[in-house]
């Protein structure tokens, strides 16, 4: 099967993140092992999802790996013209939901992994499939601990989240908080006499946006971004049960992503500082006023730097001249930071096509991508970077 063979499996597997993606993991399984090649399966607590690993060549030495994940964005709500689960082609384009992010890099490497189970490797390769991506790079902990336990450390990740296969040497890091804003309830007629949770809420709101306008103005600066300042979001505000209700609490979700230079931290400590001001006025109406942050994901950025030899080789391997950074995350920080292991992001497609209706991959795409792994095979024959 070649990568656009497998791609159209792949399609067929509605893997969205909540859901099972282990239809499609045994489907990867089964066939690396109709030639040859033995896959590592690590599933969650409750069996309904799994990371998958599998290795080409020598065991033991350290070999190049080639990440992906799994999962995929819903079609909820979505105008849909071509059957998001069946890829359609048309027009040089192969249609379907993670064409492009990313199960049309995932196919390429199972293809690019079983040419390999039929050269001789000397530099093996390394197939890395992880779930829950798209929730937060929740699913591939379990599949990093595994590798920081392994005898041999890969030496080097290409992730191939689509990136119009150019060589991308980072990405923001990113922290998702809650605020749960505590006031007092009463009814309405008595507004004064209570604390509006929605109002302490707002308060917090402006919290953020002034964050927000430091950053711009004092914080650091990576130019290689669209957005080239760390930046602070909300994302959702949920309050209030009636209008003669003066609601006791107000959740608001938030996200913070951040330049290798600006640490997530300070930036938190600064948006707590101001939430402990709040509560300090509102405790006079209310003493049990109140503002809980509570981090529910996190992850570093990634930040290769663009003269490393993990950078020139992949570059050699495109043909590129220059490198650039993505506005979106990866699994990449995690790798870089967790395993110490020098990570590129370069893939087929673009992301402009992910998340939406009708998302697609280009023939031309997947052909380039091809074209890449085959000739990291032939390094590999050869042995090294």
């Amino acid at each position: 099967m070649n990568s656009i063979q497998i791609l159209e499996k792949l399609i067929g597997f509605p893997t969205v993140s909540r859901d099972s993606n282990l239809d499609l993991i045994n489907f990867v399984a089964e066939l690396l092992d109709t030639h040859g090649i033995a896959s590592t399966i690590i599933t969650n607590d409750d069996g309904t999802k799994a990371n998958l690993y599998a290795t080409v060549g020598p065991d033991d030495v350290p070999g190049i790996m080639l990440s992906g994940h799994t999962d995929v964005v819903p079609i909820d709500g979505q105008n849909w013209t071509k059957p998001p689960f069946e890829m359609t082609e048309g027009d040089g384009r192969l249609y379907g939901r993670g064409t492009a992010d990313m199960k049309g890099f995932v196919a390429a490497a199972i293809a690019a992994c079983v040419k390999a189970s039929k050269v001789k490797l000397a530099t093996p390769l390394h197939l890395a499939l992880s779930y829950d991506e798209e929730l937060g790079c929740l699913g591939v902990h379990s599949l990093i601990d595994m590798l920081k336990a392994a005898p041999q450390k890969p030496l080097l990740c290409i992730i191939g989240e689509p990136t119009n296969m150019q060589v991308a040497t980072g990405h923001k890091g990113k922290v998702g908080a809650r605020a749960i804003c505590t006031g007092r309830e009463g009814h309405s007629a008595l507004a004064p006499l209570a604390l509006n949770a929605i109002h302490l809420g707002c308060d917090f709101v402006d919290v953020l946006r002034n964050e927000q306008a430091r950053l711009v103005e004092e914080g650091a600066r990576d130019g290689d971004y669209d957005i080239s300042y760390s930046t602070v979001h909300v994302g959702k505000m949920n309050a209030g049960v009636a209008l003669n209700i003066v609601p006791n609490l107000c959740q608001i979700d938030f996200e913070i992503r951040n330049v290798a230079a600006d640490d997530p931290n300070e930036i938190l400590d600064r948006i707590k500082g101001g939430a402990e001001r709040i509560v300090s006025e509102a405790s006079a109406i209310a003493p049990e006023a109140a503002i809980d942050i509570n981090i529910f994901n996190t992850y570093p950025g990634l930040d290769t730097p663009t003269d490393s030899k993990a950078v020139a080789f992949v570059k050699s391997l495109t043909g590129a001249n220059g490198t650039i950074k993505v506005a979106f995350g990866t699994e990449g920080g995690l790798f870089s930071r967790d395993l110490g292991t020098p990570t590129v992001v370069c893939g087929p497609g673009s992301m402009a096509q992910g998340h939406k209706p009708d998302e697609f991959v280009s023939i031309e795409q997947m052909d380039r991508c091809d074209d890449m792994l085959d000739k990291l095979l032939e390094r590999l024959v050869e042995g090294g970077l």
